[in-house]
C-alpha cells in the first residue's frame, strides 16, 4: 500500500464553503495527484480539549459553528460515514505514545473540517474520523501526538491538519484588504517556510518566541497547532511542500503544506527534531 502525505490546511472563513477562490483550485489540484485514501484523520482547530479525544461516530454529523453568515451556508452538509474501528485503532496509538486519550461517541465534523473536505473530496465517500487538538499542551504535545499517528499513513489512512497559518481576527477591523496586507503576514509565512525547508523542527516548536511578528500572526495558537499534528505524522527525514492559497482579507494567509517522506533528493534537509 502506497504511504499517503500528511497535510496541513489554511481552511479561512466558513464562506470558503461559498466562495472557495483559490483556495478550492488549490484543493482540487491536490486532490487529483493524491493517492484515494481509504480514510481520513482530522485534526481541527476548532475542536479543543484538555485531553485528546477521537470521534467514533458511524455518521458524524456537520457542525455549522459560527453565526451571522449568509442562510446558504448553513444548509451545507458534508454526510462522510465515520469510521469507529479506525477510532478505536487511533486510540490504541495515541494511549501507546502515553496521550491519554478518550474517546467522544456523537462528535461530527466542524467547519475546520468539512469545509476543505469538501474541497478535497466533494463526493463524502470517504470515512472521517476526527481529532481535537490540546491548546493549553502547546505545539511539542502535538508534534507528539502527530508521531502516535504516523503508522496510520502506511495503512492508507490521509492524515490532515486544519488551522490557519497566520489567525488574527482582532484585525479584522483594522482596514486590511487584498491591497493592504498587514506587515506581519508575510515575514511570519516566510519564517515558518524556511524553519520548514531546513528541517528546523526545535524552531518551530518554539515558534512564538523566534518567529517573527508570532504574537500578531497567533494572538492564541490554536490556528498554528494543527501543523505540528501534520508534521509530526510524515515521520523523521520528510520534506515539506508549501502550497501558496494566497492571503484572505489582507490577513488571513491560506498556506497549504504537504509533508513527504523521503525522496531520491538529497539537496533538502530532512524534518527531524535534534
Amino acid at each position: 500500500m502506497t504511504t499517503l502525505p500528511s497535510l496541513y490546511i489554511s481552511h479561512g472563513s466558513p464562506m470558503t464553503a461559498l466562495q472557495p477562490g483559490l483556495t478550492g483550485k488549490r484543493l482540487a489540484e491536490l486532490a487529483a495527484v493524491l493517492p484515494r485514501p481509504k480514510a481520513i484523520v482530522m485534526a481541527s482547530a476548532h475542536w479543543l480539549s484538555r485531553r485528546p479525544q477521537v470521534g467514533s461516530a458511524a455518521m458524524p454529523e456537520t457542525i455549522h459553528d459560527f453565526g451571522g453568515f449568509p442562510a446558504a451556508l448553513y444548509q451545507l452538509r458534508y454526510p462522510a460515514p465515520g469510521d469507529p474501528a479506525l477510532a478505536e485503532r487511533i486510540m490504541q496509538l495515541l494511549d501507546h505514545a502515553g496521550l491519554a486519550p478518550a474517546i467522544h461517541p456523537e462528535r461530527g465534523l466542524d467547519h475546520g473540517a468539512w469545509v476543505p473536505l469538501r474541497l478535497l473530496y466533494p463526493d463524502a465517500d470517504i470515512p472521517v474520523v476526527p481529532v481535537s487538538i490540546q491548546p493549553e499542551l502547546g505545539p511539542a504535545h502535538q508534534y507528539a501526538l502527530g508521531q502516535a499517528l504516523a503508522p496510520l499513513r502506511d495503512e492508507g489512512v490521509l492524515v490532515i491538519g486544519s488551522g490557519s497559518i497566520t489567525h488574527n481576527l482582532h484585525d479584522l477591523g483594522a482596514g486590511y484588504s487584498d491591497e493592504r496586507q498587514a506587515p506581519y503576514v508575510k515575514p511570519f509565512i516566510d519564517w515558518i517556510e524556511q524553519k520548514l525547508a531546513a528541517g528546523d523542527v526545535d524552531a518551530l516548536l518554539d515558534y512564538r518566541r523566534q518567529a517573527p511578528f508570532a504574537e500578531r500572526a497567533h494572538p492564541t495558537d490554536e490556528h498554528l497547532l494543527p501543523l505540528f499534528v501534520a508534521l509530526g505524522a510524515a515521520g523523521a527525514n520528510a520534506q515539506a511542500q508549501r502550497i501558496d492559497a494566497g492571503i484572505d482579507m489582507g490577513l488571513l494567509a491560506m498556506d497549504i503544506y504537504r509533508f513527504d517522506g523521503p525522496t531520491s533528493d538529497k539537496s533538502r534537509a530532512p524534518l527531524t527534531a535534534r
